[in-house]
């Protein structure tokens, strides 16, 4: 299988690793900040939570991208792995959350859960057409990316300032 030609998308992906590492800092030092707050609300660990996997997957998954020489096929391979792996934890948290006995808003739960969505499944999609031999799949791919980095900077400002007011 061919190589994904690094220099139309290493400029993307070199950048989408320092945004997403420099949101994962954030994202830790408000949890770190507001830590007692955010314990003491019952659906913001699991959001905290979520917040770090999901930035944290999208910062292995555009490092992994940086690989040189690497088949089409392996990244494709790496980003329906790490997408998946990221979607489940997800939806793992928000199970966790419903089956400790409090009883969150349905709204909530449907808002967590379709964010999950919408960062992870491009990615997955992505992933599986970059398997299948298609450069569209890295367009997917970046649109998760670019989807997850909107909901990584939201997260950090629930988690910095509106738990706050």
């Amino acid at each position: 299988m061919r190589e994904i030609v690094a220099s139309e998308w290493t400029d993307f992906f070199a950048a989408e690793v320092g945004a997403s590492a420099a949101l994962t800092g954030l994202v830790v030092v408000a949890i770190s900040i507001n830590l007692e707050k955010i314990l003491s609300l019952l659906y913001l660990p699991g959001r905290a939570a979520e917040a770090l996997v999901m930035l944290v997957a999208v910062l292995v998954l555009t490092s992994a991208a940086l690989i040189p020489h690497q088949p089409a096929a392996a990244l494709g391979g790496e980003a329906l792995t790490i997408g998946a792996a990221s979607y489940l934890a997800a939806i793992f948290i928000q199970v966790r959350s419903l089956k400790s006995g409090t009883t969150f808003p349905a709204m909530r739960v449907f808002v967590r859960i379709s964010v999950a969505a919408a960062t992870n499944l491009p990615i997955i999609f992505g992933g599986l057409l970059l398997m299948h031999g298609s450069d569209a799949g890295l367009y997917w791919i970046a649109a998760g990316v670019i989807l997850s980095l909107v909901a990584g900077v939201l997260n950090a400002w629930v988690l910095l300032i509106e738990i706050l007011r």
